[in-house]
């Protein structure tokens, strides 16, 4: 038996809990997994509410994330003990995922735990600093590089934007971060932004154009934002989406691509191939600031991660959330 936080669906209803369940409720796969840590990520907030159907399978256990220790294995690849990580390709959604004491998943899907990383570290990272890192990476192949102009964060105080922040800013990038709580400028100033906007600026329908003020984006929450980060980059710039938090939507207009040659670049942290994986979490463990890292991570216990859920949808969280599953 092992504590795992269940997502169910049935005539009563949508709900989570924390429940205790039976070895046989794990999934098929070639590894098991003592996890130590989880983490939560906006989708772990919808799959928790269900306010979007990320969950496509019940009864599931939740968690797109998980670090933890192999505990058995049928893949040569991976021996009990072997440090791991995993974050995407559905665990969480179609799969039982890490918001648990175990998991069972593909070996195709683990990546051993990068040296330098510790579970937690790892998790406090998650899916939201490794999606910030393929951004960067995004920006990096572009051209954008520290001295070519602003770089603009949007969703700054969420899990992507705080550690974009602290990765673009250790890069020597001048950042300009957007959000909706002015009252933490200073904690954004601390992570190393140079400069802090309200989403007031960008949120709200806009102009095709607009004044050339970044060369780089990295935008976590589409829609109107989007489409104004689009509008205010620089001739020959970049724009990384990786986010909807405002919305799906992009309501612009070709200007900025036709008259501007700007680009935008899609990034999808769920089915990324390995090779890409691979080189984002070693660029994490090898470039980010760890002790930065730290003072933007809370940690709760599976039972916090249910409130943990609603709180990141409503904006209520500040940076990155570690789920001690085994506190």
């Amino acid at each position: 038996m092992f504590k795992a936080l269940v997502v169910e669906k049935d005539e009563a209803g949508y709900r989570a809990g924390v429940k205790e369940v039976d070895d046989s409720a794990l999934p098929a796969g070639e590894v098991t997994v003592d996890v130590a840590f989880s983490t939560i990520n906006y989708k772990d907030g919808l799959a928790i509410t269900g306010k979007a159907p990320v969950v496509r399978k019940f009864p599931l256990h939740a968690g797109i994330d998980f670090a933890g220790t192999v505990s058995a294995s049928d893949d040569a690849r991976f021996r009990p003990g072997d440090a791991v990580l995993l974050n995407g390709f559905g665990v969480g959604e179609s799969h039982s995922g890490g918001l648990a004491q175990k998991a069972r998943v593909k070996a195709d899907w683990l990546l051993p735990l990068p040296t330098g990383l510790t579970p937690r570290q790892a998790m406090a990272i998650g899916t939201a600093g490794y999606t910030a890192m393929l951004c960067v990476m995004a920006l990096d192949k572009h051209g954008v590089v520290p001295g070519s102009g602003d770089v603009l964060v949007t969703g700054a105080n969420g899990g992507v934007g705080t550690v974009a922040i602290t990765l673009l800013a250790k890069m020597g990038h001048r950042v300009v971060a957007s959000t909706g709580r002015l009252n933490e400028a200073d904690f954004l100033k601390g992570l190393g932004a140079a400069e802090v906007i309200s989403r007031d600026e960008l949120s709200a329908p806009g102009k095709p154009l607009g004044k050339e003020r970044w060369v780089g984006v990295l935008d976590s929450v589409g829609s109107h934002t989007l489409a104004n980060a689009l509008a205010g980059t620089r001739y020959g710039g970049a724009v990384a989406a990786c986010g909807l938090a405002q919305g799906m939507d992009l309501p612009g207009s070709v200007a900025p691509f036709i008259l501007r040659g700007v680009t935008l670049y899609g990034i999808d942290s769920v089915m990324a191939p390995m090779a890409l994986r691979r080189a984002a979490w070693q660029r994490l463990a090898d470039e980010l600031d760890l002790d930065k890292l730290e003072t933007l991570t809370q940690e709760v216990t599976l039972l916090g991660a249910l409130q943990a859920g609603p709180d990141i949808l409503a904006g209520r969280i500040r940076g990155r959330v570690v789920v001690n599953v085994n506190a």
